[in-house]
């Protein structure tokens, strides 16, 4: 078997040191239009004090450090099978899948990143500039990123979402503690068991789809070569090659366009909390879109006065009994009056602005969190059933979140060029510790390019389904599993004591990580 010291031969010095070139130099050009469209945002911030600006500094490097660090355990996976089957050199596989994982960062649809963030209890989420909202960003931070480099430095493919999500639960429980008799929304239990069943299930679905793959492969693939293992150095033959490289791009691809959303969407959060002038809002909305949300508004709050029920009070306080929907999921017979009340109040401001660049900065948090409020209430009623909406006005409603949402749950461009960068400057730093696992440790026999291919393929197609129904699912437990799957279905065998603790990391990273950031998150209360 080979082992890490192989990889640091298999580059000729000049490739290397191009393929560095190139890559630092699309590093200077990213942090470069990373910092002007920064500026540029917050050029309009008016602030008293630099204390705002020195804790976004901060987060924003804690952020993109979780990024950095999960290119260690999840991109280097994507790596592992061209590099141990020697189908491409390192430094250009590191490039070349930094490259696809930015283009999967790009396109990616957000929705991933917003669906981890509504696992958060409502009250933070709308406070997140308080500071109970500093502390929880960076305690479920921080606890992400010490638990992920405790598992990398044992080389365990630990993923990366099961770690951001416990550390979002702990930090869920620990305020639910803190508050008391006072209430609070907790964790949201439905969000966080349809995320838990992606993550327990993509596992299951890589072993067996990838062990399938590779007797389906066996049974209309003749080649024999396809089913070797890599002798020495020697490239595989190119058409296998050429499938391994496909593989390997499909998986960074999908990487980027799911994992990276959950480092955008904290830095979202870091955003709108330390400078809600420039990030509240979407100010990339024009006039004209905005006068159609003026409109849409108008027609939500004709459509919820439908279903207000007989004796509701004519007068009530629309956010309080709102928030109060959202946190106890129970319906009470002056929701919906004061879900309209809220979305006239909403269309009200926005039209009395004409443009979300004119609202003031004073007003900006709290037109945002009349918006995120709503955004919520109709997703929990859609969610429920009650009221039954007629079909007309199920449509006016869907229509009037999808603009919401388009107004509070945005992604800049810029903020997708960084969380990019970390991922690819992570998997060049730390790739070598998880592709010895999953090359070597895995199987008792050396991974052969079929096995490889089936795994990848598998993985990629995966995570791309994951990312369409905005569910986050692991790269690394998706491939690891598969590759195991495709060593039981070769009855190469399995090594017991890397899978047994693979399986202790995987089952210990929930608790360990919502213990770590709830006791983060109890300590940063005391300090901000």
């Amino acid at each position: 078997m080979a082992d890490a010291a192989v990889f640091e031969g298999s580059a000729g010095g000049r490739t290397r040191r191009l393929s560095l070139g190139i890559f630092f130099a699309v590093l200077a050009v990213g942090l470069g239009y990373v910092a002007v469209h920064l500026s540029d945002d917050l050029a309009p911030v008016k602030e008293s004090s630099s204390l705002p600006f020195i804790l976004l500094g901060i987060a924003l490097l804690i952020a993109l450090g979780f990024e950095f660090v999960n290119g260690f355990h999840d991109t280097a996976n994507a790596v592992a099978t061209v590099i141990y089957t020697h189908s491409m050199q390192p430094s250009i596989a590191v490039v070349w899948s930094g490259f696809f994982n930015f283009l999967g960062v790009l396109t990616s649809t957000g929705a991933v990143a917003f669906g981890i963030i509504s696992l958060l209890p409502v009250e933070l989420i709308l406070q997140v500039g308080s500071q109970a909202g500093f502390a929880m960003v960076f305690a479920l931070l921080i606890a992400a990123i010490l638990w992920n480099l405790g598992t990398w430095y044992f080389g365990l493919p630990n993923s990366s979402s099961h770690t951001l999500i416990g550390s979002i639960i702990g930090v869920g429980l620990m305020n639910q503690l803190l508050a008391g008799s006072s209430g609070t929304s907790g964790v949201d239990w439905g969000q966080a068991v349809g995320i838990g069943r992606a993550l327990l299930f993509s596992p299951l679905v890589g072993f067996v789809l990838s062990a399938v793959l590779l007797l389906i492969a066996k049974a209309v693939i003749k080649s024999r070569k396809l089913y070797e293992a890599p002798k020495g150095k020697t490239p595989p033959p190119f058409w296998i090659r050429g499938l391994l490289v496909l593989t390997c791009t499909g998986v960074s691809f999908a990487h980027g366009s799911n994992d990276g959303q959950k480092g955008m969407g904290l830095i979202m959060l870091i955003l709108i909390g330390t400078v809600p002038t420039a990030f509240a809002l979407n100010r990339a909305v024009t006039p004209d879109q905005t006068q159609v949300f003026v409109a849409v508004s108008q027609q939500a709050t004709g459509a919820l006065a439908h279903y207000a029920p007989a004796g509701a009070p004519a007068s009530v306080d629309a956010r309080k009994e709102v928030t109060d929907y959202v946190r106890t999921r129970e319906l009470a017979p002056v929701t919906i009056p004061a879900l309209a009340a809220l979305a006239t109040t909403i269309g009200q401001n926005v039209a009395k602005y004409h443009d979300f660049t004119a609202v003031p900065q004073g007003q900006v948090s709290n037109v945002r969190n009349d918006m995120y409020l709503a955004s919520e209430a109709l997703r929990l009623i859609g969610k429920s059933g009650q009221p039954a909406f007629s079909d007309n006005d199920k449509d006016v409603l869907k229509t009037y979140s999808k603009q919401l949402d388009t107004a509070t749950k945005f992604i800049p461009t810029w903020v997708k060029v960084a969380v990019a960068l970390a991922l690819g400057m992570g998997t060049m730093v730390g790739w070598k510790r998880i592709v010895v696992t999953v090359g070597e440790k895995i199987g008792k026999d050396h991974l052969t390019y079929a096995q490889g291919a089936s795994a990848e393929l598998i993985a990629a197609t995966t995570i791309a389904a994951a990312d369409a129904w905005g569910l986050p699912v692991s790269t690394t437990h998706v491939l690891s599993s598969g590759v195991a799957g495709t060593m039981a279905a070769n009855g190469s065998g399995l090594q017991w004591e890397t899978i047994r603790n693979m399986i202790l990391a995987w089952v210990l990273t929930l608790p360990a990580s919502i213990i770590i950031s709830g006791c983060l998150f109890f300590l940063f209360r005391q300090v901000f």
